[in-house]
């Protein structure tokens, strides 16, 4: 009677081990997915405000966007700020979360390059995001550029921070030195931003212009009558070419009347060619004086000769009057 009753209690207990198996691992998915809901409900409650503020000002970035953000650990809120400050500022649609994404994670500065486009919108200057983020990264402050676009920057030249010497010195053909002094007015020019000479580069070239402008005068009195002859001269040269910057005007704010250079160069090469004369005449002295003492040793030496031709007579006379031949002449005049 009970041989029927074993099987089914055997098999009743395998399902009520199974049944016990199945709930634990349901319990336990139950939980994991418990945990997972949890960590999403935390991160979204993170960025709730800002994907509100987000959606209200039609920034149209998502939580989802947001909770991606923060697992590649870029800042959100410097994300919302920046759309929210191009959408409110009507820019145009092509400036994506993924560009900003991309320029915070290359070291940008998002809210620079925003505030930038905004400006040369309202100042009607073209510049797209491309542009933009490419200036700053390369280094340069892409805002202080539109702003010197719109309102012009002024550089002493030279440069007291950057030179030593405090005026440009220039010589006109009379000799006369002058010093000057000069203010450039410029503009930041956006295009040759990336890759174009800096202010450094400006500064020298209208250096070197306004000493080749001096130098290239008859006189000193042509520039003191007409210093704007100076400013001509060098805005004629293009001296913005291939820079960061476009020269809107040139001034001389002072000009002063240096050294006679000419004078001072012309009486140096008159006391450098007394010096060669000088030497010149000291050189023929000193060969006169040499070339006496050759005639004094020859004189002394024409003596010597004479003295021993002198000492010969004596002993000749004495050989002759020993051979006999040795006779007076008696020159007997006509009777």
């Amino acid at each position: 009677m009970w041989d029927h009753l074993v099987p089914f209690s055997l098999a009743q207990a395998d399902l009520t081990e199974n049944a016990s198996f199945f709930q634990v691992l349901l319990i336990f998915v139950a939980v994991i997915v418990g945990l997972l809901l949890l960590l999403l409900l935390g991160m979204f409650a993170s960025v709730a405000s800002l994907w509100f503020r987000a959606f209200v000002s039609g920034a149209a970035i998502g939580p989802v966007q947001m909770i991606k953000m923060k697992l590649k650990k870029i800042n959100p809120l410097v994300v919302v700020e920046a759309r929210v400050m191009a959408v409110q500022a009507g820019l145009p649609n092509d400036i994506s979360t993924s560009d900003i994404e991309a320029h915070m994670l290359a070291g940008g500065r998002v809210p620079l390059v925003v505030r930038a486009m905004i400006a040369a919108q309202r100042a009607s200057i073209p510049l797209d995001w491309n542009t933009a983020s490419a200036i700053d990264l390369a280094g340069r402050n892409v805002l202080e550029a539109v702003q010197t676009s719109v309102r012009t920057k002024v550089i002493d030249c030279p440069d007291p921070a950057r030179s030593v010497r405090p005026t440009l010195d220039g010589i006109a053909k009379d000799g006369i030195q002058l010093k000057a002094k000069a203010r450039v007015t410029v503009r930041t020019n956006i295009t040759q931003l990336i890759g174009g000479a800096t202010e450094e580069t400006v500064i020298a070239r209208v250096g070197e212009g306004i000493v080749s402008a001096i130098g290239s005068c008859e006189t000193h009195k042509e520039v003191l009558a007409n210093p704007m002859l100076i400013a001509r001269a060098v805005l004629a040269k293009g001296l913005d070419s291939q820079t960061a910057y476009e020269i809107v005007s040139i001034d001389i704010a002072d000009i002063d009347v240096g050294d006679n250079v000419g004078a001072r160069l012309q009486a140096d090469q008159a006391e450098a060619d007394m010096r060669i004369a000088r030497a010149h005449a000291e050189e023929r002295r000193a060969a006169a004086v040499a070339h006496e003492q050759e005639m004094r040793a020859l004189t002394s030496e024409n003596q010597a000769a004479v003295v021993l031709s002198e000492a010969e007579v004596p002993r000749a006379m004495a050989g002759a009057y020993r051979r006999g031949v040795l006779r007076a002449t008696h020159n007997e005049s006509p009777t």
